[in-house]
This record gives structure tokens, sequence and C-alpha cells, in this order.
């Protein structure tokens, strides 16, 4: 492999590529096995007659650092590491300091080690994503004349990726969309990354459903955007509750997160028409709406919005996988220009690859048979859950009416929000991972409940996690 070798301002040279190489080995940036560069190759590289470099080879097999195999060349010997691994390094700490606000952001716990029984939220069923249709659709995308020329694509992504999701989302969600109108992103969380740059500046206030999603308003944040929380109750986000001067609103209408609630009809045509009076813009973020276990879906409000104030978002990471990182947003062309500028500054565009492969992938049918499997299979757990929860928690949990998604909201009959969070710790402690709603709220006096996820639990485990997590109730 190449290697660099600085010997810049350096007198003895021949010792300064055994220091360099040798460091190289200890930071394990050169591997055991890994082949060092020819003697007469780094040599050229370097500017140095060939014999230096072969000192410094010889010093380092001399040491047991490297080994020579004649006739296949240098490399990283396999017994270094083992007895070398206690020598101290010599990275630098470094004294550049971060801005204080990112002392108090944590990175969420789905990156570690899932517990047994996992009721987090957030997770989707990743074996019931359909592999092999998904690698047709890579390999299809991948012998595309697009994918051979390489070049740069536009900040709003491949019109024609675009036009697919402008039509999936008419047909799914009733949005009236054309493929100018979309712009791909890397998720939910870029897609307000952009809205926030382009509609907000440091100081302007935004307004967040409190108990709601915590990433968005730790996002704001960063950027100098001031967050308020307005409470949420049986019929979504109280819009008399919204204070004058904010600027945007954060909603999750379809099913709100983290109550399970649905923003009702009057409350949707309420938020608008305050939106209207104030003119203030409306992220809409559809989470989870693609999976529906009854009644009818409310229309957006993007669909219901008739001057062009909501900023529609979607994603497909629950639907396919959170690691394809695939979403968008769905803007009013007053905003096109901006969103397109503050993309290409930020990173330009998605991945061409995936967005190619997810074309074929909706247009092949194959999305839609797997958000049909999966709603499936996740209203049989959703039944399951409420079931439980209704028979053996009636004492301790109210259970929220919920008939989308991918997690179920309980409420606290008697208990504090402090009593909640000792029951989940002792839940943590036989293996059952559930989330306290108290942990997303903004305001004071937090609300007391559970949140229970059944997307990342396999379903013959759902009882018996359960009856460990009821038993935590009672101790």
């Amino acid at each position: 492999m190449g290697f660099h070798v600085s010997l810049v301002g350096r007198r003895d040279l021949s010792g300064e590529i055994y220091r360099q190489v040798r460091r190289a080995i200890l930071d394990r940036r050169l591997r055991p096995g890994d082949r060092l560069p020819p003697s007469r190759e780094l040599a050229r590289t370097l500017v140095v007659a060939r014999a230096t470099v072969a000192v410094a080879y010889e010093r380092l097999a001399a040491e047991g650092f490297v080994a020579v195999r004649q006739g296949a060349g240098t490399f990283v010997d396999e017994q270094a590491m083992r007895v070398r691994r206690d020598e101290p390094t010599h990275r630098r700490a470094g004294v550049l300091k971060p801005r204080q606000i990112w002392q108090s952001i944590k990175l969420p716990t789905v990156f570690e080690k899932p517990p047994q029984f996992d009721f987090r939220t957030g997770l989707c069923d990743a074996s019931l994503f359909p592999d092999g249709e998904w690698r047709r659709a890579v390999t299809r995308a991948l012998r595309s004349s697009a994918t051979a020329a390489g070049g740069y694509e536009h900040p709003a992504g491949r019109r024609d990726t675009r036009a697919v999701i402008a039509r999936h989302i008419g047909i799914s969600r009733g949005i009236e969309a054309s493929a100018d109108d979309i712009v791909i992103t890397n998720g939910t969380q870029q897609a307000l990354d952009l809205l926030a740059r382009v509609l907000l500046a440091p100081g302007d206030a935004i307004a967040v459903e409190s108990p709601g999603y915590e990433p968005p308003k730790r996002l704001f944040s960063t950027l100098g955007v001031r967050v308020v929380g307005v409470p949420v109750d049986r019929e979504g986000l109280v819009v008399e509750a919204l204070p004058r001067g904010v600027r945007a609103v954060y909603v999750t209408p379809s099913h709100q997160y983290p109550l399970s609630v649905t923003l009702t009809l009057p409350r949707r045509r309420a938020l608008l028409a305050w939106a209207e009076r104030n003119n203030a813009a409306i992220m809409e973020d559809d989470y989870d709406s693609e999976f529906r276990f009854g009644e009818r879906p409310l229309e957006p409000l993007q669909t219901l919005d008739a001057t062009g104030r909501v900023v529609y978002v979607g994603s497909f990471s629950k639907t396919m996988l959170p690691t394809l990182r695939l979403g968008f947003l769905v803007a009013p062309a007053s905003l096109r220009a901006a969103l397109h500028k503050a993309r290409f500054v930020t990173d330009w565009h998605s991945s061409t690859l995936l967005q190619m492969a997810l074309a074929h992938f909706i247009d092949d049918g194959a999305f839609a048979r797997h958000v049909r499997r999966a709603t499936a299979l996740y209203r049989e757990r959703h039944g399951i859950l409420n079931d439980i929860i209704r028979r053996d928690f009636a004492e301790h949990l109210e259970l929220v009416p919920s008939t989308t998604g991918l997690h179920v909201t309980a409420l606290a009959r008697k208990m504090s929000a402090h009593e909640i969070a000792d029951v989940t710790r002792r839940a943590v402690e036989r293996g059952v991972a559930v989330q306290v709603l108290s942990s997303f709220a903004l305001n004071a006096n937090p609300p007391a409940g559970l949140m229970l996820g059944y997307g990342g639990i396999p379903t013959a485990k759902i009882e018996e996690g359960l009856c460990l997590l009821r038993a935590c109730f009672d101790e």
C-alpha cells in the first residue's frame, strides 16, 4: 500500500523513515500482515538512496516490527503488536475546545449493544428488509451509464428519483408535489437542518412539541435558534398555547412523538390559520405515517395548506433501513433556490447510487410489497402490546389510543415521573429497555409514563419482556 513518510527538514533520513514506520505500526495505522512498499519504490517516492530505506527496514526487522519474506516483500510482523501493545503513543490531546452547547448533547443509545428485550423507539425490524430485491435495484443502478459517468449531481438530487418520490407520496399520502418540489436528503435530521438554515437566523424562535422528539430540538439550539416548548394533549399540539414572535413550528401530526396521538383535523386547520396570522412556517415531520392499523389517515398539513407555509418532511429510515440515510422534503417554490444552495454548501448531494437504487426499488413495486408485509407483522405486535398493557398494567398505566407507527405510549395513573424512571432502571437490570416520557419534555412538570417500541423486538419475545417489566412495578 502507499505509505506517507515526511523527510522535509530532517537530517537523519534513515532514522526518520524507521521512526515514522515504527510509529505507524504502534498506532495500528499499519496492521499485522500489511505489506510495506518495496525499498526501491519508497526510495524513489522519497527521493533518497535505496540504501537509506534498506537500513531503516533492516532496523525494523531486527526489532521484530517487520518480517522479510523472500520473493514476496516486507510485511508488518504478526507478533509485533502482541509484544508492544502497551507501549504508549504520543498523540496530542489538543487545546481546541468546542462550544459549550455541545457539552449538553448526548449520543443516542441505539449505538449500544441491544438489550435482550428491546422496547426502545425509533427502531425497525431489519430482518424484514427484502435484501434480494434491494440488491437487484443496486445492481441496476451500478450498471447505469449515469453511475459510470461519475459526475456530481444537482443538490436537490436526481430528477428521476425526485419524480418517483413525488408519485409515491402522491399515491400513499395525497401530497401534491412535482419533482421540482422535492429535495432528497440524508434522513429527516438533515432536512430539518436545511430548513432551519434557510428560514431561521440566530436568535429567532421555533416552537416544538413538549414532550417531543429530542434531536431536532438539539439541532435548532446548535444553530443559535431559541427553542420554545408547546404542550401536547390527546388532540395533538395545543395551538392556543403557541406564543407570538415564533418564526416556525416543528410538529409530528400523524403520530406524535412521543405521545402517539394524532393531530385532529380542527387542530390542523387552527395551526394553519395561526401560521397565516403570524407569518410563520410549519415543518411537518410525517413521522411513522406509513404503518397504519386502523382508521383513515387525516390529510397532511401540506395538503390542507393553501398559502405555501408548510414544508413536508419524510424519511425511508423506518420503512426501509436507517443505515441507508434516505429522506426528502417537499417545499414551496419560494424556498426552492435557497434550499438548493443550502444543500450545496453543506454536503452537495446524497449518494447518486442510492438515489438510483431507490427509484428502481419503488418503481418495481418492491417498496410497496415490503411495506405491506411489514405492516402486517407490526400490526400483530401492536395488538399484542396493547392487549397485555390493558390486561396486566391497568393498575399502573393508561394506554394512549394509537393506530399508527412503531411505538405505543402509556401514561402513569398514580406514579410520578421519578417513580417511573426508577421502574425503567430496575427493568434495565433484567434486560428490558423502555423509555420514559419525562425525558422528552422541555417544560416543567413533565408527564409520567412509558414508551414501548415494537420495531426492534421479535414478536415471540414481547410477552416475556412485558412480564419482566410488570414485575418491576411491584418492587
